[in-house]
């Protein structure tokens, strides 16, 4: 006797991506443009205040929903919508890069005066710190084929430090060279630099949100193979580009 069993398809609907949009619309693009186009820094101020808080909350919110259990924590991750993002951001570093090179290869003397003297040391630095970090997030993720994922969160935890050292590093490099009067006004290289770096940190402090948020329910013992797998393409593709970033900006 057969018997057919109807199952309800129930959406889940979730406010957070929503207001993480226009977190992210405030914290990055309008800052930028009141303090660069409009001269407005009083506006640029109150455009972060709004917008770092709703990028925490945003995330906090989303991370809480994980963690509830009616909403099926690891259901409905999709590892393709990764790299569909990927080629997307590849496109906009592509556009920065093309920029610089314009820039480069017309400019008759480079670096522009007004350029500090570049320091090296740093840039491998932190180029070895991504490399250990690309080693640790792949162990992080090998460590859920083992027995009860032993290892998963000591690696993740690891790559998190990382991360976060990266993140570190590159704000002391750059209040080094601010000190040194190289700021993104200073020249057409600096407001290259500046922005080129910039916006490759800003990847990086979105895999520090991601594998904060991967972090979090793990410790519960909630672990979604495809969100700790599309986190680690993501940051296999931010290793990648400081790779141009760093050969490009640093060393060209």
């Amino acid at each position: 006797m057969n018997q057919t069993v109807e199952h309800e398809l129930k959406w889940h609907t979730s406010y957070w991506p929503f207001l993480l949009s226009f977190g992210i619309l405030f914290l990055a693009p309008l800052s930028f443009i009141f303090y660069f186009v409009y001269n407005k820094p009083m506006l640029s101020i109150l455009s972060l205040g709004v917008g770092a808080p709703l990028v925490l909350i945003s995330i906090a919110g989303w991370v809480k929903e994980g963690l509830e259990d009616e909403h099926g924590y690891s259901q409905g991750h999709s590892i393709w919508a990764m790299p569909i993002l990927i080629v997307s951001e590849g496109f906009l570093f592509i556009g920065l890069f093309a920029a610089y090179w314009g820039l480069r290869l017309s400019s008759q003397a480079w670096p522009p005066a007004g350029t500090p003297e570049k320091a090296y040391a740093m840039p491998i630095i932190l180029t070895a710190i991504l490399a250990l970090s690309a080693f640790s997030s792949h162990r992080a993720e090998k460590s859920l084929d083992n027995p009860e994922h032993a290892g998963f969160v000591a690696w993740l935890v690891v790559t998190l430090i990382f991360a976060v050292g990266f993140m570190g590093l590159t704000a002391y490099e750059w209040s080094r060279l601010i000190g040194e009067g190289f700021t993104i006004k200073t020249n057409v290289y600096s407001s290259a630099f500046y922005t080129i770096t910039g916006f490759h940190a800003s990847h990086v402090l979105v895999g520090v949100g991601i594998f904060i948020s991967i972090l979090i329910p793990a410790l519960s013992g909630k672990i979604s193979y495809p969100f700790v797998k599309s986190a680690c393409i993501y940051w296999h593709f931010v290793e990648l580009v400081w790779l141009f970033v760093v050969s490009q900006v640093y060393f060209w």
